[in-house]
């Protein structure tokens, strides 16, 4: 049976690590690699490193920055930003990259999914839905390029489409609650985890550990992500790199899924 994951997720912004709050001005707070290398040492499930301008400007991932994190990692890595092409999927995978992750791509070509998929395996094809209420009745929807563009899709219906073409895991990520240490969104949530079969993530808004645990109760075997809960500590904010020791994560989880 798979087990709830505690995810890092480290945003990367012309190589440096950074954080945002709903997706607005970054805060520069480090260096990913030395990053990577303390959460080798506090025993991480998985880390997830997002380049957040890569898709918006059109470039290129940083492939010599991404080996480099690859090299360090002694978790499974997953890897999003820029990636257009299947060549790229296998280019990352061949440097150590568990699994791809692509946000405005699949949007715009479905089908790269689905090859993607065909072509390194659905394990290693994550998609990403990066999500903003908006208008006045606080719709749903979802948005790309680092929040710039607004698709006009509702996520459950993309999550439903990436589900059937062959995506390996669904990463949901509330642009409201990014940064902002507040809980996760918890209809969001809930809404796109009874539209996928698929292994999914969360991601946007924790504050503590309770935040984690109150998902894993209510939804189970799911992956949980965090930024700011794992490099900000305490009220005023400053840059710690933190994570649970894997007693503390042990207990955590057990007590979530009521074991």
């Amino acid at each position: 049976m798979l087990r709830p994951r505690i995810i890092p997720c480290l945003l990367v912004k012309n190589g440096g690590l950074v954080k945002t709050v709903k997706f607005g001005t970054s805060k520069y707070v480090g260096d990913p690699i030395n990053a990577v290398r303390i959460f080798n040492e506090k025993e991480v499930d998985e880390i997830i490193v997002i380049d957040i301008d890569a898709s918006a400007h059109g470039r290129e991932p940083n492939y010599a920055l991404i080996k480099n994190l690859a090299a360090e990692c002694r978790m499974p890595l997953c890897y999003g930003g820029g990636v257009k092409t299947v060549d790229q999927f296998r280019r990352l995978v061949s440097l150590g990259v568990e699994k791809v992750a692509i946000s405005s791509a699949a949007i715009e070509n479905a089908n790269l999914v689905a090859d993607a998929a065909a072509q390194v395996g659905s394990q290693s094809v994550a998609v990403v839905i990066d999500v903003k209420k908006v208008g006045a009745n606080a719709a749903y929807q979802v948005f790309t390029h680092n929040g710039t563009k607004n698709t006009g899709h509702d996520p459950v219906q993309v999550a439903e489409k990436m589900d059937k073409l062959g995506a390996g895991e669904i990463i949901v990520n509330s642009i409201d609650h990014d940064g902002e240490m507040k809980g996760y969104d918890l209809e969001l949530i809930n809404r796109v985890r009874a539209a996928t079969t698929r292994p999914m993530s969360v991601l946007g808004g924790a504050g503590s550990l309770q935040d984690i645990a109150k998902v894993i109760e209510m939804f189970g075997c799911i992956g949980v992500a965090a930024g700011s809960l794992f490099v900000f500590k305490g009220v005023f904010r400053a840059v710690l790199i933190n994570y649970p020791t894997r007693g503390e994560k042990d207990a955590l989880i057990r007590k979530a899924m009521g074991k």
